[in-house]
């Protein structure tokens, strides 16, 4: 049976890819409250962007399966 967590993780990081240009170095989930496809996954991560590497945290939303909205800081 696949991981479902992953599958979350895998949506996230092309949403950053796809939204930010963002390439995903390192992602560690801090609360998962997706059931359903519906509620928030929450995470740590080490993106780059040419080159350049920094430190988040984010809260991305998800609706039916889908990323709607993400909130973020600088760690």
């Amino acid at each position: 049976m696949p991981d479902p967590e992953a599958k979350l993780i895998s949506e996230a990081k092309r949403y950053l890819k796809r939204t930010y240009g963002e390439d995903t170095v390192a992602m560690t989930v801090t609360r998962n409250a997706v059931q359903e496809g519906n509620g928030t996954l929450a995470v740590d991560c080490t993106v780059a962007v040419g080159g350049e590497r920094s430190d988040w945290s984010k809260v991305f939303h998800f609706d039916r399966d889908a990323i709607v909205a993400m909130d973020y800081r600088r760690r």
